[in-house]
């Protein structure tokens, strides 16, 4: 029988982080009280993230390993989402997750298709650097001026219906930071039904890439969206 949720999680050079991050991570997602598994769509590692990935999925049932060569956050979510066996696919980062999340999503699946973990929902509690904080109201600012978007946040937790995968995702083209954002946009241009829902947000570590060097890729990779949506009508 199929399990209710897929989980996918990308990793890469997590090899020390990994084990005791994933325990807390299962955790959060029993909590939830569905049937479910967990894919941790490893990329591209230098370390032994590989291999200790795969211990860990002998360990725990629930839990089994991609592998894909290169490193390229946006390629693992995707190949993950297009393996997932579950009704629903969630996206979580290894030290950024939450049952409480997943139990909030679940509670809509009568009237969604989509579900976001917004930072900028009201309700949310967003307590990252006043630096990381303006970066994501700039982001949705450029989602709302180049897109016409109603969604307050595309980047983070999210649940999503596995037929809206399967519709999307094989039209999604942008890989590292924002194979997210354009499989939300195509979904919301698509008229799935997309919700939101408040998120807390504290980050359990220093951010492993500096959030400034980002900027110049982010912006011309929503230009590139853009372009491409365009053409697509």
């Amino acid at each position: 029988m199929s399990p209710t949720v897929t989980v996918v999680v990308p990793i890469h050079n997590e090899a020390d982080y990994l084990p005791g991050a994933l325990g807390a991570l299962l955790e959060e997602v029993r909590s939830a009280g569905v049937s479910f598994e967990v894919v941790l769509a490893e990329n591209g590692s230098t370390d032994a993230t590989a291999p200790v990935a795969r211990d860990l999925a002998d360990l725990h049932h629930e839990v089994r390993v991609i592998e894909l060569p290169t490193p390229d956050y946006g390629a693992a979510m995707r190949a993950g989402f297009r393996s997932a066996t579950g009704e629903w696919v969630v996206n979580f980062d290894i030290d950024y997750f939450s049952g409480q999340f997943l139990r909030d999503a679940l509670g809509l699946a009568d009237v969604a298709d989509l579900v976001l973990a917004s930072k900028r929902a009201p309700g949310a509690d967003d307590r990252r650097s006043p630096l990381r904080r303006a970066g994501t109201l700039v982001f949705n600012l450029l989602l709302r001026v180049l897109f016409r978007s109603r969604v307050s946040d595309t980047h983070g937790m999210k649940m999503v219906r596995r037929t809206v995968v399967e519709t999307v995702a094989p039209l999604v083209t942008s890989t590292l930071d924002l194979f997210d954002t354009e499989l939300v946009l195509r979904a919301e241009r698509a008229g799935f039904r997309i919700k939101e829902v408040p998120a807390v947000v504290e980050e359990l570590r220093d951010a492993r890439s500096s959030f400034l060097s980002r900027v110049p890729r982010t912006v011309l990779g929503l230009l590139r969206i853009r372009l491409r949506l365009w053409r697509d009508r």
